[in-house]
């Protein structure tokens, strides 16, 4: 099974896990490291276990996020290793800044705690003495497999606890802001801060190690996007579904040809549409599943062939805060609206962002000083 270029690995405590693509460049960046040092082929597979070894921590650490916000009702939707480290996608962070507190620390703590774990094992086998780094005839350095683990765990530890936010560190220094200030706010700063370190990651990365050049990358990146979907979160405070819905749009049959799906792709702005049978919701049609479907098989085929069937399905009276979510670009981009056992709509980002503007306007209108007489 893949998913937006990555592999699934297996699903564990109900949460699946996920290898992206690009973790495949630092095996063979590995090895070949290894390699080419002239320690041959069994050191570069000794340095691949090593990698391997090191993500399973780095999963476990992920995992010590994702349970944590299980204990507060939040589910995770997957774990994703990618060379940088992995991503849970939870649904949401908790809004207590406690909770909050609780799921950011959890990660950190789990490097801590394998970190304990295999110091006691050292410590009772008398391995410690011998630890120290033996240097090798070309002149490189051979560190012990789980004593390098040990190293390895405890710079996690401290590393995620550098407050660049949205890094655990960060999410950490935007919980304690908010037992203060307004949740925007202290995200504000947090983000400001973790954008200041991000900078400061990347020109660094240029003179010691280019992997921080990536890490800043994404963590500005990522700062920057946080700050505003909690902005456009408080924006959408008061707001639900129902305000925001879609009650026109275009139906079709999974018989229907993609030639009908493509006129009414040309004929509307719509650019999901809705596949019914029986008055019932079986999948929903894309833009982009319809280009596809066109370069595979033609006008001709049936849009069963490419709809989605797996689709987000909302009531009336969610919030408009708890609907952005669910779909998450790029994921599900449109929620099929049930009332009562009966279809009343759809709704997508757009929708909640025309609800957005209209919004902005009105408030505007309504701060407008009273016209002179």
């Amino acid at each position: 099974m893949t998913k937006h270029w990555s592999i699934k690995l297996g699903r564990f405590a109900g949460i699946d896990v996920f290898i992206h693509w690009t973790f495949w460049i630092i095996i063979g960046w590995i090895f070949l490291l290894h390699f080419n040092a002239g320690n041959g082929i069994e050191a570069g597979i000794r340095g691949i276990l090593f990698i391997l070894a090191l993500f399973l921590c780095v999963v476990l650490h992920e995992f010590g996020h994702a349970l944590t916000a299980r204990r507060y009702g939040i589910t995770t939707r997957d774990i994703t290793l990618y060379p940088i480290g992995g991503v849970a996608s939870l649904e949401s962070m908790p809004d207590k800044p406690a909770q909050e507190l609780a799921v950011a620390v959890a990660g950190p703590l789990v490097n801590a705690g394998i970190a304990v774990i295999i110091a006691v094992y050292l410590g009772i086998s008398g391995q410690f003495p011998g630890l120290r780094a033996s240097a090798l005839e070309n002149g490189s350095l051979e560190i012990p497999f789980v004593f390098g683990l040990f190293v390895a765990n405890t710079v996690l530890f401290v590393f995620n606890l550098i407050p660049a936010f949205p890094m655990d560190g960060g999410r950490i220094l935007r919980a304690l802001l908010s037992f203060r200030l307004d949740k925007v706010l202290a995200t504000q700063i947090a983000a400001g801060i973790g954008q200041s370190l991000a900078i400061l990651f990347v020109f660094l990365g240029f003179f010691f190690n280019f992997w921080l050049v990536f890490i800043g990358l994404f963590v500005y990146l990522g700062a920057a996007r946080e700050a505003a979907f909690e902005k456009t979160k408080a924006l959408l405070a008061g707001l639900r579904v129902k305000d925001a819905l879609m009650h026109k749009f275009t139906v079709l049959n999974p018989d229907d040809t993609l030639g009908r799906a493509v006129d009414s792709l040309l004929d509307s702005q719509e650019t999901h549409f809705l596949i019914t049978e029986e008055n019932e919701p079986v999948g929903v049609l894309s833009r982009n599943e319809i280009i596809k479907g066109l370069s595979e098989r033609g006008r001709d085929a049936p849009v069963s062939l490419f709809m989605q069937r797996d689709f987000v399905i909302v009531g009336m009276d969610m919030k408009l805060q708890e609907l952005l979510q669910k779909i998450a670009p790029g994921e599900q981009d449109l929620a099929v609206v049930i009332e009562g056992g009966s279809l009343v709509g759809l709704i997508d980002r757009q929708n909640v962002e025309e609800r957005l503007l209209i919004n902005e306007a009105l408030k505007q209108r309504r701060g407008d000083p009273a016209p002179h007489r």
